[in-house]
């Protein structure tokens, strides 16, 4: 075999999701398993340089792992030849300048969402991007999740005829921070600090209904900020300025409705921390991040509402399970790889800047829907 390094600048990873998902989860899993097989002989070597602004970190982290490089100086890690991709897991209001720094320097992007702080932001970042002549992407992982997988599976072969509504159920408790630890980081729910539920949110929903059910056409969205006080990492107290629930109604090319609620500040009674509810008029399927149940219109049974007598049917018994059929590896790291791939042998690749900068408009627009109560169309985004 030949060993072809691709030498990463990975900008932000001492965050959580940085560090466990796309180091942890993804480019050091591929360098457990010897490299990405690219075929003819060849395996590609992903090599990464550690970037931030915190160096007693930076150097935990690399001697945690048994790594080597690391920086506090993004512009010199840009400026090193050898350095082929710039991938981005900073806060959000940090991502654009560092995008476009990396994108004049020559290097490949793939980054975490949102891509920008606005549209306009996003689009320009993608036009840049585009005209450079470098490969870019945005990480979508959700798509690559088994659950969501066997979703797309039943979608691709037909089992729900036409499909009429999607529902879906996103969410969990995140502890103040005052008897218990938070569970998410405090800047979440600071809107001055790029937080909100809402810009993180909203980018996922748009990619997976946009691949799965079809282009979002409109958007109406409540939102709130359902516990307004907050304590973060040092045990300060501190008033939270952006929102931490949403309800969405979307409307989809083809016709289709989908409503999704989105929250940290509800408790979980459902299998999984997201599931989304597919309705056809041939069958039905409810499909979290690993799991996929189907009822399909010839089991379906025939409830009658009689609210003077106890309910007997055993409802989710009547769903069956969806089977695997194939070996599921984590999503981030299925979508490393997919990447990887377009960057060294130029294989397709579409959920770049431009699918990015879909998502910041989805967010952008349903801030804008609670604010002004009313419905908005959702124009397609072009350079």
């Amino acid at each position: 075999m030949t060993r072809r390094t691709v030498r990463i600048a990975m900008n932000g990873v001492t965050g959580r999701m940085g560090h466990r998902q796309h180091l942890v989860r993804s480019i050091l899993a591929l360098r457990e398993q010897g490299g990405l097989d690219l075929g003819n002989g060849e395996v590609l070597w992903p090599e990464p340089v550690l970037v931030g602004r915190r160096e007693p970190a930076l150097r935990a982290l690399a001697g945690r792992h048994g790594l080597t490089e690391w920086s506090t100086d993004l512009d010199a890690v840009l400026a090193d030849g050898s350095v082929d991709v710039y991938f981005d897991a900073q806060v959000t209001p940090a991502r654009a300048d560092a995008i476009r720094r990396a994108v004049a320097a020559g290097k490949h992007v793939y980054t975490e969402k949102p891509t920008a702080g606005s549209l306009a932001e996003a689009i320009d970042l993608a036009r840049l991007a585009t005209e450079k002549g470098v490969k870019h992407g945005v990480v979508q992982d959700k798509l690559f999740l088994p659950g969501l997988r066997k979703l797309k599976r039943l979608i691709d072969g037909g089992f729900f005829g036409e499909i009429l509504s999607v529902r879906g159920e996103f969410g969990y408790w995140v502890f103040e921070g005052d008897w218990q630890e938070a569970q998410r980081p405090s800047w979440n729910y600071r809107a001055e600090d790029g937080g909100g539920i809402v810009v993180d949110m909203f980018p996922h929903w748009e990619y997976v209904l946009h691949e799965l059910f079809g282009r979002v056409t409109s958007v109406t969205a409540h939102v709130a900020t359902h516990v307004p006080r907050r304590w973060d990492e040092h045990g300060k107290p501190y008033g939270a300025t952006a929102d931490d629930a949403a309800y969405g109604i979307f409307g989809l090319e083809g016709g289709a409705v989908a409503q999704i609620n989105s929250s940290w500040a509800v408790r979980v009674h459902r299998d999984e921390l997201v599931e989304f509810q597919v309705d056809g008029t041939h069958g039905s399927a409810v499909a979290g991040l690993r799991g996929c149940r189907v009822q399909h219109r010839s089991a379906t049974p025939k409830p009658v509402w009689n609210p003077d007598v106890p309910a007997t049917e055993p409802f989710r018994d009547q769903w069956q399970e969806v089977p695997d059929n194939a070996a599921f590896d984590n999503g981030f790291k299925a979508q490393w790889e997919l990447f990887l791939r377009h960057v060294a042998l130029d294989e397709p690749y579409h959920w770049d800047l431009l699918a990015g900068a879909r998502g910041v408009q989805l967010a952008e627009l349903g801030l804008r829907s609670a604010a002004e109560g009313r419905r908005l169309e959702v124009p397609e985004v072009t350079l």
